[in-house]
């Protein structure tokens, strides 16, 4: 039976109740530690005599800003906070299962040397770019641009990756490769171009840091076998669920705020996705996959 269940509780509360080696993979997009407030505002605007805008027929309209969802983004200690949650993600993890962990610039060289430390640098398999192309740019340096994903297995020599199963995806030359491969296709690299979620599209949820299920899909496509289980203990949008029920894969996703859990009900309607109390998984003797 595929179990797809979410849990409004404190990760690490949690993670000391799962059982060893119960997950074939671990994907989890923590806070950057970008030192503020994240924010995801809405723009709502209602016709008013008095209102700040001029619109068809010269009516007057009002705008008002709201914030849907927000939370603090900064950590005295980053990796006091993140390097007890990684070292159950590894222990929760089977022999076959690999852990992606998504960061940005700030912190990513410092959590490389941590998990080197976690898992072993011989398990360390890839530094996945994840380039896109959107937002404000700066005329003072490069615009940064691109998140980085950590990929490691828990152990390189049994590690499940299908790459079979992966999208593929357009030669940027296919007149030099011939018809017949251009028509299949190549396998990704591990730079990853995809866009953002489109801030007005259907897949925005108004999520303040929302990824795209293009961008985790192809994670679990790679490293978690058909009716596998996936953990995401920072869950947010719950983007990582989306794409293991695309997948047909199981999972657990923790979230301690509760607009995350909000906007997951509402992303999961519907579906056969269970929402545990933190009350229900600690009294299980053990929570396994």
């Amino acid at each position: 039976m595929i179990r797809r269940e979410v849990v409004h509780a404190d990760n690490l509360t949690v993670l000391e109740r799962l059982s060893d080696a119960s997950f074939d993979l671990v994907y989890v997009d923590p806070p950057f530690n970008t030192g503020k407030r994240q924010r995801r505002a809405h723009m709502k605007t209602v016709q008013s005599e008095t209102g700040d805008r001029t619109g068809f027929g010269g009516k007057r309209y009002a705008t008002t800003r709201t914030f849907a969802s927000s939370f603090a983004d900064a950590f005295d200690d980053y990796l006091g906070f993140l390097e007890p949650r990684m070292v159950h993600a590894r222990r929760i993890l089977k022999p076959t299962g690999a852990l992606y962990l998504h960061l940005d610039y700030r912190e990513v060289h410092y959590c490389k040397v941590m998990l080197d430390g976690i898992f072993g640098r011989d398990n360390f398999q890839n530094e996945i770019i994840w380039a896109y192309d959107y937002g404000a740019r700066t005329t003072k340096k490069w615009p940064a641009k691109h998140d980085t994903i950590l990929y490691y297995a828990k152990n390189a020599a049994e590690v499940f990756f299908d790459a079979q199963a992966v999208d593929r995806i357009p030669y940027m030359a296919p007149g030099l490769v011939g018809p017949e491969k251009a028509a299949r296709g190549k396998l990704p690299t591990d730079t990853w171009w995809h866009t953002i979620v489109s801030p007005t599209g259907k897949e925005k949820l108004g999520y303040a840091t929302q990824k795209p299920v293009g961008v985790v899909r192809r994670a679990v496509m790679a490293s978690c076998p058909k009716g596998g289980r996936v953990l995401d203990f920072f869950a947010g949008s719950g983007t990582t669920g989306a794409a293991a029920i695309e997948q047909g894969c199981g999972f657990l996703l923790v979230d301690e705020s509760a607009e995350a859990i909000t906007v997951m009900k509402r992303r999961f309607a519907g579906q056969k996705v269970s929402f545990v109390s933190v009350q229900e998984l600690l009294n299980r003797a053990s929570y396994s996959g």
